[in-house]
């Protein structure tokens, strides 16, 4: 095995990123504090049956107050950089565009406690918190507010400039258009695929809209998107389930990457849903297709796709092959997947450099006060790093991997009973305490360093 580790750590150059990572819904709390108004994920935490266990993202991990014992842990753990979110909700406070200094300071002392500790602050200005005074409005169906979100990276990036080493208008799209308005269980909790596919073009309009700012008001920096993609692979042999399987990827990877990458939508979903395709303005593809300095990919599993004439909403069902090791999540385990992904991406769009900028897994960890034995955990972090070096040495341009996350923390529908963290959280003393895998990327980033 020492052959094969030193085999890919070599993949790893001196340039090569390591990061964790966090969003600050999931881990900020704080909720009523300084200003803060309420997002779609506030309301939608408020409605009954909507999160497991009636949990919200009220205190959370409570970050907003234990930020410097957080920001120590990433000191601890040695890596070069940290990639968290912004809440729009702490900065732009109404429809009359208030700004709030308060907001921008929290996030100032953050950037400056980074830059003391020598870690790149890869900041998110959108990890799914719409300020809900603009869903009132008619959130991400609204045109208007991807000229709203353009403002916001405005003030942001204004303010910040160069100190933020690389800006991400978005984190998954695919999040925010399919579960929350086709799949329904993601906030605003919608089942409509028309709507489904506007929202996913509205925001990818509001990247494109963005851009030109962020580069203006910050020239030294990077500025990308982040997708959450993974291989679609087909359970047999048969044409049904083969088609099925294209079908399933060009709606859910395709449908992200290639308006970004060539200034179109897949011709396959067009032809399919020729009634549910999005109002499109003359020179939107063009906004959507300016060039990004980099691509970030989220990887946690594959899907394989079967023919189900049946669904009435997809015609393909998601199954998990007999035997196959799942997370907490009952999501395959399969660290070939990443590579696999990441060279048939490189074989057929014109790449820009990559991020693995979330990559991770739920288990249920044992928690004894001292140490956490997440082994399941420190397995797939171990074999995804690998998957990462494959992907490098079959010729992929791979600069960076952050593990998500650095804390346990508010899993969105799934609320507090999944943790994905190299830290466990007790939600009621928040202490943090690190589980075995901390240990093991701790030690993974200095031996990549020190070959």
């Amino acid at each position: 095995m020492k052959m094969q580790d030193d085999r890919n750590l070599s993949s790893f150059k001196s340039t090569f990123v390591f990061g964790t990572a966090t969003a600050a819904f999931q881990i900020e709390g704080a909720a009523n504090e300084d200003g803060r108004v309420d997002s779609i994920w506030d309301r939608f935490c408020a409605e009954p049956n909507n999160i497991v266990n009636g949990d919200d993202g009220l205190v959370a991990c409570d970050h907003y107050h234990l930020w410097e014992k957080d920001l120590q842990k990433l000191k601890d753990l040695g890596v070069d950089a940290y990639r968290f979110s912004m809440a729009w909700t702490r900065i732009i406070t109404s429809t009359e565009k208030e700004i709030s200094q308060t907001g921008l300071d929290f996030y100032q002392q953050i950037i400056d406690r980074l830059h003391f500790y020598q870690i790149k602050p890869f900041v998110t200005l959108y990890h799914w918190d719409l300020p809900q005074y603009l869903q009132e409005q008619g959130g991400w169906l609204n045109r208007d507010t991807a000229y709203q979100f353009a403002k916001y990276a405005d003030v942001v990036s204004s303010h910040f400039g160069n100190q933020i080493h690389t800006y991400t208008t978005f984190n998954e799209p695919w999040c925010s258009a399919m579960l929350g308005y086709l799949h329904g269980i993601h906030a605003p909790g919608i089942k409509d695929r028309k709507q489904a596919l506007q929202v996913a073009h509205i925001i990818l309009l509001a990247h494109g809209l963005a851009m030109p700012l962020l580069r203006r008001n910050a020239p030294m920096a990077q500025h990308g998107i982040v997708l959450n993609m993974g291989p679609y692979d087909a359970a047999s042999l048969s044409e049904q389930d083969q088609l099925a399987a294209e079908l399933a990827e060009s709606e859910n990877n395709d449908w992200f990457i290639q308006p970004l990458l060539e200034g179109c939508y897949p011709a396959l979903i067009q032809e399919i849903y020729p009634d549910e395709l999005p109002d499109i303005e003359s020179g939107d593809m063009d906004i959507i297709s300016a060039p990004n300095d980099y691509l970030g990919i989220n990887y946690y599993t594959r899907q394989v796709i079967c023919h189900n004439p049946s669904n009435v909403t997809f015609t393909y069902d998601s199954v998990t092959p007999e035997e196959a090791e799942v997370t907490a999540m009952g999501w395959e385990v399969y660290p070939a997947g990443l590579t696999q992904l990441l060279v048939n991406l490189n074989k057929r769009y014109e790449m820009p450099p990559v991020y693995i900028t979330e990559n991770g897994m739920a288990s249920d960890d044992d928690y004894d006060e001292v140490l956490v034995n997440d082994n399941q955990r420190v397995k797939y972090l171990r074999e995804h790093l690998y998957a990462v070096a494959d992907a490098i040495e079959a010729g992929v341009d791979v600069r960076g991997y952050f593990a998500w996350s650095l804390l346990d923390n508010f899993e969105w529908s799934e609320g507090y009973s999944k943790r994905f963290g190299l830290y466990y959280v007790d939600y009621v003393t928040q202490e943090r305490v690190p589980k075995l895998s901390a240990h093991f990327y701790k030690d993974f980033i200095r031996r990549a360093r020190s070959r």
